[in-house]
């Protein structure tokens, strides 16, 4: 069975974007980011590849297949990027999104349809963001992979949006990098 993995950047606030949905305060150049490029080059989406040195065609490693809430796809769109990670399958949980090529959209049960691609065969799914999606989602997680950055934000998206009710997971690895950024793996 596929695994769900919730790898996605937080300030130490516990909060994945801005207000709105910025996210460019997070540190986008270091060794943290050359350890994305060489162990999570999939989580790379695919119009920044050529600026880090990827290759288009660099092979996934983990996932073949990434969900996104709509908070988490729509930056894209001002800027043309309609396909922002086209070496994937790309789901985006939406109500309100109008079909767009190379992205599957679904608008139903989120767990339903986790559930139906972890009985898929593949890689790993990836679950790109948001909060709101993954406080939808949080019972299917099987792993967390925090990429904590030095930053404290105040507002905005948090890691999850859901109920209060406390859960526990399982600490797997610690990693510091020169930049700040310390990576927190967990398993359920």
């Amino acid at each position: 069975m596929r695994k769900l993995t919730y790898f996605i950047a937080t300030t130490l606030d516990g909060f994945i974007s801005g207000p709105d949905h910025e996210f460019d305060f997070f540190p986008m150049e270091g060794d943290h980011i050359r350890a994305v490029c060489e162990e999570y080059p999939e989580g790379v989406p695919t119009h920044v590849r050529p600026m880090l040195g990827m290759a288009q065609d660099t092979p996934n490693r983990r996932f073949d297949t990434v969900l996104m809430g709509r908070g988490t796809y729509d930056p894209g769109l001002p800027h043309g990027i309609t396909s922002p990670y086209s070496h994937l399958r790309q789901i985006v949980f939406s109500t309100g999104l109008d079909p767009v090529p190379g992205v599957e959209i679904v608008s139903g049960d989120p767990v339903a349809k986790v559930r139906a691609l972890k009985a898929e065969q593949g890689l790993g799914i990836w679950l790109c963001g948001g909060g709101n999606l993954a406080g939808q989602l949080r019972d299917e997680i099987d792993e967390l992979v925090l990429k904590v950055n030095p930053v404290v934000c105040g507002s905005g998206t948090p890691l999850f949006s859901s109920e209060f009710r406390p859960e526990s997971f399982v600490l797997q690895g610690v990693r510091q990098f020169d930049t700040g950024v310390v990576w927190l793996s967990y398993t359920r």
